[in-house]
């Protein structure tokens, strides 16, 4: 469902005509070499389009207004690799809608020591053009990113593919379509906010739609659908007996195919790249979907579960961040805590709605009752997840304004059986420990649902904060809850 390479970054290259033709062929001949070699790292998830050297402000603002209305285009790589007078940046930069990394670099590694003269310095002077750009860009107050080093480092090329793909989650936030099933659980505060003002912030639209709409879908599944969904549940999950073809309840089991094949239909049908529903809006369904949102999910679509749009727009975001990459990200929720002398934990699970892209092997396809909601027992992914390095990410909406607040955590391999505990479950350390994450999560106005990734680290997250220009939390090993107070009350000043 997300390809990345649709997507394409414009590498752009700033010079001055006062140079000669003889030097601009040769800047162009650079350029093109050094666009190729971006283009094939593989750190860089997106196309590195070469769009020529641009020594006029006419040039620069045709193409700057190109790239604002080109869809495929989420950013742009601007390299002087000369001195370009920033005068000439002006109308462009003032008309750029995507975000903007200045590439702070030359195309030597070394200085020829030998024979260097002024004609290589002329040709070779980044440090001097670069400059001269960060100064406009300042003095227009351009939210930007600079990378700088040699741009053939794998450093270099890594932190360029980092912001690449925020620059994918942001151009995912302008166009993405939440589909809205019931309203949010009743009385919860959290799950609640301003979808007026989030569409004016972050661009995605947020619609809602009565459950009759859905079981109307899931009403016109037909056979042949749900054999063929059958059939990839059977491969794909260790199924129990009794929800496989030969077993009593499996009747059940295509009655929660009949839902993932409507939903997706519905999805489908109106471009919705991202979805809520609730436990206490299910009329007209047999069951709370379960293995059909966990199965959206590792697709790639967006959820909140309780109806909490904020959630199913960060995971989609978050999905399109770190498509290609290892680890896996779902819908999270904080659900209890062990309070261990040695070990303090926190598990993550919620009542079926975990991404078993998180999953350390082959899940399980159980059906259990669920004891809320009032429906027929929902057939659900069980899992444990895998370990490793990870983040929560909560979306909040303050009134006045967005937060971001993200966690990092320590997944741990679960030891025991949890024999009757039939969810898809996660065990983590938040760092700096337990009391004081905790402590700096609740006096940051952070939610219970989170966006829960081991694909992604704490700069994937800055470089989106900074291109949304939404305020960010960040709580880790580094963090002091008296510093967090101070740090909370300053951003009152500057964010409101």
């Amino acid at each position: 469902m997300i390809d990345l390479k649709k997507l394409e970054l414009w590498f752009v290259v700033g010079s001055q005509e006062l140079y000669g033709d003889e030097a601009l062929r040769k800047i162009e001949q650079n350029a093109a070499k050094v666009t190729s070699e971006l283009d094939n790292a593989s750190a860089i998830p997106v196309r590195i389009c070469f769009k020529g050297i641009l020594t006029t402000s006419g040039e620069i603002t045709k193409l700057c207004k190109e790239a604002s209305s080109d869809d495929r285009v989420v950013g742009l790589i601007c390299w002087m690799h000369t001195f370009s007078p920033a005068k000439m940046w002006i109308n462009g930069l003032k008309r750029i809608t995507k975000p903007i990394l200045h590439l702070h670099t030359q195309f030597n590694q070394d200085i020829p020591w030998e024979s260097i003269d002024m004609d290589y310095m002329n040709l070779h002077q980044s440090a001097h053009g670069g400059r001269e750009f960060g100064f406009i860009g300042s003095r227009l107050d351009i939210r930007r990113k600079v990378v700088v080093g040699h741009w053939s480092e794998d450093e270099v090329q890594y932190k360029i593919g980092v912001w690449t793909r925020a620059a994918c989650g942001w151009s995912e936030m302008q166009s993405m379509r939440i589909a809205r099933f019931g309203d949010n659980m009743r009385d919860v505060a959290v799950t609640e906010g301003d979808k007026v003002e989030a569409q004016i912030r972050f661009g995605f639209e947020v619609n809602g739609y009565g459950m009759g709409d859905l079981v109307a879908c899931v009403k016109s599944a037909t056979e042949k659908e749900i054999d063929s969904l059958i059939q990839q549940y059977l491969i794909l999950y260790d199924i129990v007996s009794e929800l496989r073809p030969e077993g009593e309840r499996y009747q059940e089991l295509r009655d929660a195919a009949s839902i993932e094949v409507g939903l997706r239909n519905f999805l489908n049908e109106g471009k919705f790249s991202a979805f809520t529903d609730t436990f206490e809006n299910l009329k007209g369904l047999k069951q709370l979907p379960g293995i059909a949102v966990q199965r959206l999910m590792n697709e790639g679509y967006g959820f909140g579960a309780e109806g909490d749009w904020k959630a199913a727009a960060l995971v989609r975001v978050i999905k399109v961040m770190s498509a290609g990459l290892d680890g896996g990200t779902s819908f999270m929720e904080d659900y209890t805590y062990h309070f261990g002398p040695k070990s303090e934990l926190v598990m993550g699970s919620h009542m079926l709605e975990i991404c078993p892209s998180l999953s350390k092997g082959k899940p399980f396809c159980e059906i259990h009752p669920l004891s809320i909601g009032g429906k027929s027992d929902p057939v659900r992914l069980v899992f444990d997840s895998k370990a490793g390095h990870a983040l929560n990410i909560s979306l909040i909406d303050l009134g006045s304004r967005f937060r971001l607040l993200v966690n990092k955590v320590e997944s741990v391999e679960i030891e025991q059986k949890l024999p009757k505990l039939p969810v898809a479950r996660v065990f983590w350390k938040p760092l700096p420990d337990l009391k004081n994450a905790a402590s700096a999560w609740i006096l940051s106005g952070g939610s219970h649902h989170t966006c829960y990734s081991l694909s992604l680290d704490i700069s994937h997250i800055e470089d989106f904060a900074e291109m949304a220009g939404v305020e960010l939390i960040v709580i880790d090993e580094e963090t002091n809850v008296r510093q967090l107070k101070k740090e909370l009350l300053w951003n009152e000043r500057v964010f409101d």
